[in-house]
């Protein structure tokens, strides 16, 4: 683990560029409205081999629904087998600037005790957006990439995940979402993290290329005055996006995941001078049971004696000094000087940050 933690911090050290290197604008983030929107609906998927959810009432009903549909209505009391239908949930997303007509990929989930989607098709489905309204219709044979089988005896193989599937362009758009792109007269560019410095930095290189064209409203977001026109706003937005920025300097920031026992730090921490001394507790328990006969011709019989024997040991470690670290080289000679696994050290690093002497925000996860 102590080696693993010291190629870790040593790799990030060699990759952390000194400087930061110009992006463009359209990575630093991307502009209000112009997004995809989540799509939602409920299903059956038809043609299982045994593996569908076998007679569960939510499937009865929408078994009810679709052969209504086709023109087939059911006899009351009638429940048909439906080991080869399987109700599902169809996840999407709807690009922005979709368009009826067009093809998008969807995703499709068991909702209940279906065991595998393999070889199965979807019947006719709406999806749903937020508002309620309908976007697209999905329907399609269902690709699974994973498998399970069973045996009699109650043993197991799952490869994968078979309950998850996909169907490539298996949704049509039916329903265009309203953007308001063209109409208005100002169009706001939301970076991905917010920080002031960087807006400053978007607003000069645009206003440089276009002079009074954008404004800083607030951490954010970036404020654009666009000529109307699709056309004509569509070669703008174009050139701005692909102008160059130098973003801000990160914050200086310590991920530790207390679960695996991982940290990460980033080039701007900076470590000042502290002495640090970090002991352990050892508690050791051996377990020796014996044997015990009985007496000869005794009416006794053999039995175990349990013995167990606890050792407490504590380790008092002689104080450290960590020298001040101003750079990722320096820190990661500084951590290693102290030879903690990855656990201790963790417990360290937030010590430093309670002291002081960690000048970086600390992330829990």
């Amino acid at each position: 683990m102590k080696r693993l933690f010291a190629l870790l911090l040593v790799a990030l050290a060699l990759l952390s560029p000194s400087t930061l290197a110009a992006e463009r604008i359209r990575d630093l983030g991307q502009f209000e409205g112009l997004r995809a929107n989540q799509l939602t609906g409920y299903g059956v998927v038809v043609g299982l081999q045994g593996t569908g959810d076998d007679n569960l009432q939510y499937v009865t009903e929408a078994m009810r629904g679709i052969s209504g549909r086709l023109g087939l209505q059911l006899p009351p009391g009638i429940s048909p087998n439906l080991r080869n239908a399987a109700a599902v949930i169809i996840t999407a997303e709807l690009p922005a600037f979709a368009k009826p007509g067009q093809r998008i990929d969807i995703t499709v989930s068991t909702l209940g005790q279906a065991r595998s989607l393999r070889g199965g098709a979807l019947v006719l489905a709406p999806l749903y957006g937020a508002d309620g309204q309908i976007y697209a219709m999905a329907q399609g044979n269902v690709a699974v990439g994973g498998l399970g089988v069973s045996g009699r005896d109650g043993s197991q193989l799952t490869v994968n995940i078979a309950t998850v599937g996909r169907i490539a362009d298996g949704a049509t758009v039916e329903r265009a979402v309203v953007t308001g792109y063209e109409r208005q007269s100002t169009l706001k560019f939301n970076l991905h993290q917010a920080d002031f410095l960087t807006a400053q930095r978007v607003r000069d290189a645009i206003n440089a290329r276009y002079p009074q064209t954008a404004r800083v409203t607030d951490g954010v977001s970036i404020e654009l005055t666009l000529p109307f026109g699709g056309d004509e706003r569509a070669a703008r937005l174009a050139e701005i996006e692909m102008l160059s920025v130098t973003p801000a300097p990160v914050a200086a920031r310590v991920i530790v995941n207390s679960r695996t026992g991982t940290v990460v730090i980033n080039e701007a921490v900076r470590l000042a001078p502290a002495a640090i001394s970090h002991g352990k507790l050892v508690i050791r328990i051996d377990e020796a049971p014996r044997v015990v006969q009985p007496e000869p011709f005794g009416n006794g019989r053999t039995a175990i004696e349990e013995r167990s024997e606890i050792t407490v040991t504590e380790r008092s470690d002689r104080v450290a000094l960590m020298p001040g670290a101003a750079n990722l080289s320096e820190i990661v000679d500084a951590l290693n000087l102290l030879g903690m696994g990855a656990a201790d050290l963790v417990v360290i690093l937030e010590s430093l940050k309670q002291a002081g002497a960690l000048q970086a925000e600390m992330v829990v996860l």
